[in-house]
């Protein structure tokens, strides 16, 4: 369970009833991103999306995923699950070719925005591949990553 400090609960509040919509770097990605989507299921469940469409695989290094504070204090198994498949970021997820790393750079100082590169698109036999690191290239097990991947669904049952 979450242990929050009720400075913690406001801040963390705050942030999920009153979102900053990324409006600004959607517009300003127009061009530079092969592709782009809103997360607001959880990440994992979100760039599925971006996989199965596009018929690739992901390598995403868990420990790259951005964390505030609040859940940084926190249990690395509650980390990587906020994280990874909490939901109601209003964050943009986005690909984009390794030579606009520049670009990406720019972008992010021009809007006092700090940008993070979580992975790479690879690809894939399965469409729906995806394989979860840590920061020294070990993989998760088959367990961690299935549980990762679970995020909110509209349609489940």
């Amino acid at each position: 369970s979450l242990d929050l400090e009720s400075k913690d609960l406001d801040q963390v509040s705050q942030r999920l009833h009153s979102p900053v919509p990324r409006v600004a770097l959607g517009i300003a990605l127009r061009g530079v991103a092969t592709s782009a989507l809103d997360i607001s299921d959880g990440l994992l469940g979100d760039l599925r999306h971006i996989l199965e469409a596009s018929h690739v695989g992901a390598q995403i290094n868990i420990d790259a995923l951005p964390r505030s504070l609040v859940l940084r204090r926190q249990a690395q198994a509650i980390q990587y699950q906020c994280a990874a498949s909490g939901g109601d970021d209003y964050e943009l997820c986005f690909t984009t070719n390794p030579n606009q790393h520049d670009k990406i750079t720019k972008l992010s100082a021009e809007l006092g925005l700090p940008l993070t590169c979580i992975g790479q698109i690879i690809k894939s036999q399965d469409e729906n591949s995806l394989i979860l690191e840590n920061s020294d290239g070990v993989p998760l097990s088959p367990e961690q990553t299935k549980e990762l991947q679970r995020s909110f669904d509209h349609f489940r049952d």
